[in-house]
């Protein structure tokens, strides 16, 4: 066994997982997982530059994370990082920062690199010979892999509940108009990504990542978020469209009090359950199989 440390840095957090790596069968035994809502991608789709503020924020988590790394022994460390950096012109400022604090270059990967890690650590777990959709709704963007053990497409399109957050909501809760732009978004990336992955042929719709977790815990009416109960569990397409209606209609304060959704998801996650909504009506699921393992186990694994 490798003791492996992976980080995954996407537009509104930073997290972490600790494991011990089989490499020769892919087998890991979590020590460790943390994470920390930055918000790196805070005005990047306004201004395309990383704003101070939020380096300073993911550098703070990036020194809590090199403590924990060391406390833990891990041999290896891969640090990736997603979409905001992806689209930011002062990325070596980020770059510089994390290679003083943590001594690795954070890799900018493709939307078609994260899309593959998402799908490996998305549906390592899962059995049977049934086509996957997985879909990772982060905070700048959304991946679509569809494969079964390998991945057959992917695609990244620019959605996420960050962006479209900044670029459409002034309201709270939003207008009826700032929704429908939402929806409008999310559907042309749809058009975007059904153009080379077939959305629509899968058997089993996989979600991922902090919106569709998010949404399952409010369905399962869980009095705290409890990432036991939430992996592999499945929500119905009447359960998905009932909570983002009853996101909808509330407040920020009236967000917040719900105890599942994280205090850094309650100005977002509006936007995060729309784009689930949209993917599950556009592809005539009848449920979602929620995962808690996603792109940072796939980082992880490949360390070996």
């Amino acid at each position: 066994m490798t003791r492996v440390a992976g980080i995954d840095c996407g537009t509104n957090s930073i997290r972490l997982l600790v494991a011990d790596l089989h490499p020769e069968t892919g087998e890991l035994v979590e020590l460790d997982r943390r994470m920390t809502i930055v918000r790196l991608g805070q005005g990047v789709d306004q201004t395309g530059r990383l704003a101070p503020e939020a380096l300073e924020r993911t550098f703070a988590a990036c020194r809590a994370y090199a403590g924990v790394i060391e406390e833990l022994g891990a041999e290896r460390l891969r640090f990736v990082a997603t979409s905001a950096s992806r689209d930011a012109e002062n990325r070596q400022d980020f770059v510089d920062g994390v290679v003083e604090i943590l001594g690795v270059e954070p890799e900018v990967i493709t939307g078609d690199q994260e899309a593959a890690f998402s799908f490996t650590g998305a549906t390592g777990e899962l059995h049977g010979d049934d086509r996957r959709l997985v879909v990772d709704i982060g905070g700048g963007s959304t991946e679509f892999v569809v494969g079964n053990r390998h991945v057959e497409a992917a695609r990244s399109v620019d959605i996420g509940c960050v962006r479209l957050t900044e670029r459409h909501v002034r309201h709270d809760p939003p207008t009826a108009e700032e929704v429908a732009a939402i929806r409008a978004d999310v559907r042309a990336a749809l058009d975007l990504a059904a153009a080379t992955v077939p959305i629509d042929t899968a058997d089993t719709l996989v979600g991922l990542a902090g919106s569709v977790t998010t949404v399952a815990a409010i369905a399962l009416g869980l009095p705290e978020y409890d990432s036991e109960k939430v992996h592999h569990s499945r929500i119905s397409a009447a359960q998905v469209a009932e909570v983002t209606e009853r996101l909808l209609a509330s407040t920020h304060a009236e967000r917040a009090a719900i105890p599942v959704i994280h205090p850094g998801r309650v100005d977002v996650i509006i936007a995060g359950a729309l784009v689930l909504r949209e993917i599950v009506e556009r592809v005539g699921a009848r449920e979602v199989v929620v995962s808690e393992h996603d792109i940072l186990d796939g980082i992880a694994l490949s360390v070996a």
